[in-house]
């Protein structure tokens, strides 16, 4: 490689100058830049390390995602919670409606711990079955359409509240369904919005 003659610049150097701002600035320049006094707010020179987000992810935590995002877990998901919600508020209506299930005597605290739990069991599953049906159903609808908007949880409502108020027959089912759709939408929407 042949040395540059007089001030000139090699072509190797004109390619560096042209790709670094630095390059061409003295030494000491270049530290009053970098750590200096004269040091930008921002990192103009520096490359920003890579977030971590942004890493590729593995094999594990890609199956990992895929099993929280399927529609198995989802429903699993909402009958466990449906049920613990449900028995809490067996507990607080146990407490505070009148104990209808128990004769006129004055009850002792082993039938009133008794009836707090048959009403926790009863609530915990019924809301255990609506959750589990509701987050099903918009997973799967949600899947099917291929897109999450306010309609999958609008079709999900009236199709769980359908299907729990057709038991009652069939005009109580049409009322489950559009109450139940017109109150998930009115939910979704509130959510989304807030």
């Amino acid at each position: 490689m042949a040395a540059p003659t007089g001030g000139g610049v090699s072509s190797n150097s004109s390619t560096v100058s042209e790709k670094s701002p630095l390059a061409d600035k003295s030494f000491a320049t270049v530290v009053s830049r970098l750590i200096g006094e004269d040091k930008p707010k921002t990192s103009e020179y520096v490359p920003l390390p890579v977030l971590p987000g942004t890493l590729p992810k593995s094999k594990e935590e890609l199956m990992v995602a895929r099993a929280f995002e399927s529609c198995a877990f989802k429903s699993t998901l909402s009958l466990v919670m449906g049920f613990g919600l449900g028995a809490m508020f067996g507990v607080f209506a146990a407490s505070i409606d009148p104990m209808s299930t128990m004769t006129t005597e004055t009850p002792s605290t082993r039938v009133y711990l008794r009836e707090m739990k048959n009403r926790s069991i009863s609530y915990g599953k019924n809301f255990a079955v609506i959750g589990c049906m509701f987050a099903g159903t918009e997973c799967l609808i949600e899947t099917y359409r291929g897109q999450t908007g306010l309609l999958n949880g609008t079709f999900a409502g009236g199709l769980t509240g359908g299907l729990i108020g057709l038991r009652a027959g069939v005009k109580a089912g049409m009322f489950g369904a559009v109450g139940f759709a017109v109150f998930s939408t009115v939910i979704d929407y509130y959510f989304r919005h807030s």
